[in-house]
């Protein structure tokens, strides 16, 4: 088998609107929108100077099957470039960007390969002096919603030659994605590839290492608080054994961050400013001149946490916060900070006290311990809101028991906060 090396990309998402971003400054929000189209433009960068012998992209080039014809343009350049340097790249349709979607009527390069959607087609890599390097399977989807098994379709063909296979789909049913072009880690395995190039899961993951290399390599851009981490695609070095080498180089433009700060022996306002600070200059030189955008956590016990629940502090402090990151750059905007405090209460004495307090969280213990219980407790209490639409009643579109119970703490706390003054009513 013949050495070779290439890129393999997924999700790129280009134009994505990151939506809920309309109350930012327009800088701030200009910065992020571009951040799709400054990602496509590092793996230009990455794949000319890691001198690939091509490029892979497997699935969801743009964010909306009607795309725009700006991301359209800005990707053909994209592709025009790694032409120019003789870099071919095989591309297959996705989920957000089907065949039925409307796109523009452009030229592309004849170094540029879509695959069809009606069966699983080949191309053959060959270069000068080396002959054919390698075969690679694909085939896109034509609707955006597409609940067959694609796997099924892919067979090898001459082994003798590197072989991939490029598909869009949720392996063994992934919950956080949609379950689309299902298949199996076994139907993977069993069609005889040396490669599979997926995408359509935007967590980066190596799901078999070797014979068969099995490889999500995430979204090229976090879009939002749940895609926190570095994002971006991997080198692929195939050595003469067949074994594929793969080496992970980061993309993304704005990191997204989701940071836990504890506040213990936090005393006043002050501290917590400085605390918070010290983390978003720790975050500033963490992403090398990326911008960042960060949920912060406050968990733990301190005196903090009676001073965050009067009044407006700690939306002014966010909002003193991001008026001073509005003009910096690289910034490191707050998303949110969530309140997870609790007052400096000693829990356990109470959980042994016989008084309203102790019988409280005695219950709330037991109902922590106990989903089933748990379940029915929130179904009796949220009976009133039971005929209003949950958006409207401010619940989520699904309750899960972690929810719940986080729910549950937050009760716990306030409980604490209003009756502890009162000696916690002891009988």
């Amino acid at each position: 088998m013949k050495r070779l090396r290439f890129v393999h990309a997924a999700d790129l998402h280009v134009d994505s609107p990151f939506r809920g971003m309309s109350a930012l400054p327009e800088r701030i929000r200009e910065r992020i929108r571009e951040s799709t189209y400054g990602a496509l433009k590092e793996l230009v960068t990455v794949a000319i100077e890691a001198q690939v012998d091509f490029v892979l992209i497997s699935g969801d080039v743009y964010d909306l099957s009607d795309r725009s014809l700006r991301a359209q343009i800005r990707f053909q350049k994209a592709m025009e470039q790694l032409a120019a340097r003789d870099i071919p790249v095989f591309i297959i349709h996705g989920n957000h960007d089907p065949e039925d979607g409307r796109a523009a009527k452009l030229d592309w390069p004849a170094a540029v390969h879509f695959f069809a959607c009606d069966q699983v087609q080949t191309f053959q890599v060959e270069k000068a002096n080396r002959g054919v390097i390698a075969q690679i399977h694909g085939i896109s989807y034509r609707t955006s919603a597409v609940t067959e098994n694609l796997a099924r379709q892919f067979t090898a063909d001459n082994t003798s030659i590197y072989q991939i296979g490029l598909l869009h789909t949720n392996v063994d049913g992934d919950l956080g994605h949609d379950n689309y072009a299902p298949c199996t880690k076994q139907d993977l395995i069993a069609a005889g590839m040396h490669y599979w190039a997926l995408g359509h899961v935007h967590t980066r993951k190596v799901l078999h290492e070797q014979h068969p290399t099995i490889v999500y390599p995430g979204n090229v851009q976090g879009r939002s608080i749940r895609e926190t981490g570095a994002r971006g695609c991997y080198v692929v070095d195939v050595h003469e054994d067949g074994r594929a080498e793969l080496t992970f180089h980061a993309l993304d433009q704005v990191r997204w961050f989701h940071e836990q700060i504890p506040v213990a022996g936090l005393q006043t306002e002050q501290e917590l400013k400085d605390r918070l600070g010290e983390e978003m200059e720790r975050l500033r030189q963490d992403v090398n001149g990326r911008d960042a955008v960060v949920r912060f956590v406050l968990e733990g016990r301190s005196k903090v946490h009676a001073l965050l629940r009067k009044g407006r502090a700690l939306d002014e402090l966010i909002a003193q916060f991001r008026e001073d990151e509005s003009e910096r750059s690289p910034f490191v905007w707050i998303e949110g900070i969530e309140d997870r405090t609790g007052s400096e209460i000693d829990f356990e004495a109470y959980l042994q006290e016989k008084s309203f307090l102790g019988d409280l969280l005695r219950y709330s213990q037991a109902l922590q311990e106990d989903d089933i219980a748990l379940a029915t407790f929130v179904s009796e209490a949220l009976a009133p809101l039971q005929n209003l639409p949950k958006a409207a009643a401010g619940l989520p579109s699904e309750l899960n028991p972690d929810q719940l119970r986080e729910w549950l703490r937050a009760a716990e706390e306030l409980a604490a906060d209003l009756l502890v003054g009162d000696g916690g009513w002891k009988e």
